[in-house]
């Protein structure tokens, strides 16, 4: 069978599991997940961020997970839309609903290169009424809980040719108010915020914000990234002296400006970024190099296994594990179980939300990574 026709036939069993409940049956699990959400939302949180897959997510994933943020869907003049394929997969995902009725979907809008007229369009009243119009439209269809705003970014550079104008950042304000007014208090109301102080420091105003949304999903990872001449940690813990960006610096800020903790939700990465040309002082970290790629997390053994020399390194003060081939002249950055082990005990020892990552398919067939934050998370 080939992977078209599997994943029609996957998709189509998916929506027959759907629509076969009774609704008798489907009230009850509304039911269960209303008396329950006090518990489940005082706790820590694990969000995965998922893009879609033929294969179905595995129970084992799903039993580990409080939210997936399915991503992305995009702006269709004012209205937030999908493709047919966006529609097969966010029937599935409500589909989970049924098994696991404390399970949180939530549709994103954007990403990275992915809101190119987010500053036109919710620069006016129209503009942000008829987006929250259409939000209300595909969570009621699709029977799904809320959305993610990643919009890169209000107010500052972010993908090249996109505008960006001062007034985004108030008028991010007043687009998340309408939201709310709209989707009214059930709806969750997230969004993802850049790990870097010029996002921090321009793009959002925290205390209107966060009085209307649920909570804020941090990207504290490619805090180096593919524009970035050198090296340095990707989604590092702490800051050093060479790289202050980190997400404990993020989260002390979100701490000055009043963000209550547990509000806060952290960002894992579940890939490496790599650097090519990079000379063999201080095992690659913080020198000159040329982004070469990156790689989902269940690959890096075999890309590293397919070069010579590569050793793996761990920065005690930035609590971030690196990658170093003199041979190849490669350096690679990632999030471990060794790392992700303190992003997890960090989040419990500061009281925040939770953890999200991106993205679930780039987790080992074992899942290692999700494990690991399981692990850590109910270990008292």
């Amino acid at each position: 069978m080939n992977k078209t026709v599997y994943t029609v036939a996957f998709l189509m069993l998916s929506l027959l599991t759907l629509y076969s409940c009774k609704d008798q049956e489907r009230k009850g699990a509304s039911e269960s997940k209303s008396k329950t959400s006090d518990t489940v939302d005082a706790g820590f949180k694990t969000i995965a961020y998922w893009t879609g897959r033929p294969q179905p997510i595995k129970d084992s994933n799903l039993e580990k997970l409080d939210q997936i943020i399915y991503s992305f869907l995009h702006l269709e003049g004012a209205e937030l839309k999908g493709r047919e394929k966006d529609s097969l997969q966010l029937m599935y995902l409500s589909s989970l609903k049924e098994k696991y009725p404390k399970l949180e979907i939530l549709v994103s809008l954007g990403g990275w290169g992915g809101c190119k007229t987010c500053s036109e369009v919710f620069a006016s009243e129209n503009g942000r009424a008829a987006f929250s119009a259409s939000v209300k439209k595909i969570l009621e269809t699709y029977k799904v809980d809320g959305i993610d705003l990643d919009w890169e970014y209000p107010g500052i550079a972010g993908f090249p040719d996109h505008q960006f104008l001062p007034e985004d950042t108030h008028n991010f304000t007043l687009l998340v108010e309408e939201l709310r007014k709209t989707l009214g208090d059930s709806a969750v109301i997230s969004f993802a915020a850049g790990g870097f102080d010029e996002y921090l420091e321009k793009s959002i105003e925290w205390k209107e914000v966060m009085a209307v949304v649920d909570h804020v999903n941090l990207m504290s990872y490619d805090l180096v990234n593919g524009n970035t001449p050198h090296t340095g940690h990707l989604t590092s813990l702490y800051a050093t002296e060479e790289q202050q960006v980190s997400t404990d610096h993020a989260v002390k800020f979100l701490d000055s400006v009043g963000v209550a903790p547990e509000q806060i939700i952290i960002g894992a990465a579940f890939y490496a970024r790599i650097w090519e040309n990079v000379p063999d002082t201080d095992h690659g970290l913080y020198q000159q190099g040329d982004f070469k790629m990156g790689v989902s997390y269940k690959k890096i053994d075999s890309f590293v296994n397919s070069k010579k020399g590569f050793k793996t390194y761990w920065d005690t003060v930035a609590q971030a594990t690196y990658n170093y081939s003199p041979d190849e002249q490669l350096f690679m950055t990632y999030d471990d179980p060794k790392s992700l082990r303190q992003k997890v005990q960090y989040v419990k020892d500061n009281n925040l939300g939770g953890i999200m990552f991106w993205e679930l398919s780039g987790d080992t067939e074992n899942d290692t990574l999700l494990n690991t934050i399981e692990l850590v998370k109910k270990n008292d």
